[in-house]
């Protein structure tokens, strides 16, 4: 039934039972995700029997891992580096038996 070739990343609806998922790998099979976390695996022939529609992806696609919108930002939980830092000016070598640097 569902002439939708899957791709990782792309959301359908199953109209039979309102299901919503995103399709998160495709190999032998079909892996899917629901809206709510779970996971599930089709085969391609269950894929193309299934009445599937394409869908839009949810507002919030991250509620099922308990993330907000806010959540996701890197600085949601009040990091951020100053534009002027070099991470790199804070990295120390560890020193190693035979070299210079050596106790």
């Amino acid at each position: 039934m569902t002439q939708k070739r899957p791709e990782i990343g792309s959301w359908f609806e199953n109209i039979d039972g309102g299901l919503l998922f995103e399709v998160v790998a495709v190999d032998d099979t079909i892996e899917v995700q629901y809206a709510d976390g779970t996971l599930d695996e089709f085969d391609w022939e269950q894929w193309r029997e299934m009445p599937l529609v394409p869908a839009a992806e949810p507002e919030d696609a991250n509620a099922a891992f308990g993330l907000t919108v806010d959540d996701q930002s890197p600085n949601a939980r009040g990091f951020s580096v100053p534009e002027d830092t070099n991470p790199l000016d804070y990295v120390e070598g560890e020193p190693f038996e035979g070299t210079d640097e050596s106790p």
